[in-house]
């Protein structure tokens, strides 16, 4: 099932491999919420179509959008433009990475 291993990415801290809107992603998936009922990711992408991007940030991912997902062995630490405290997730969390 696709939402386990985004469960399991977040939970583990692992990298996970993906396909959005046809282009193939890495991502380190941070927090998993509900936002006008879809569910979200939202995630630093590590490469998009095996280029890095030219600046981190935080993307939002919807996952009805998401496909061929896998969980990589690469692992990630929070990363300082994440913050836990931002207010679309209040009420809506499902799932967050633990802090450091």
């Amino acid at each position: 099932m696709e939402n386990s291993r985004i469960l399991e990415a977040i939970a583990l801290r692992r990298c996970l491999s993906a396909r959005y809107n046809k282009l193939a992603l890495v991502l380190a998936p941070h927090v998993l919420y509900k936002r006008n009922d879809s569910y979200f990711i939202d995630a630093i992408t590590i490469s998009r179509d095996g280029a890095e991007p030219k600046e981190p940030k935080v993307g939002s991912y919807n996952l009805a959008g998401l496909s061929e997902l896998e969980v990589l062995e690469g692992g990630f630490d929070e990363h300082p433009l994440f913050n836990r405290m931002d207010p679309k997730y209040r009420d809506n969390t499902l799932f967050m990475i633990d802090a450091d």
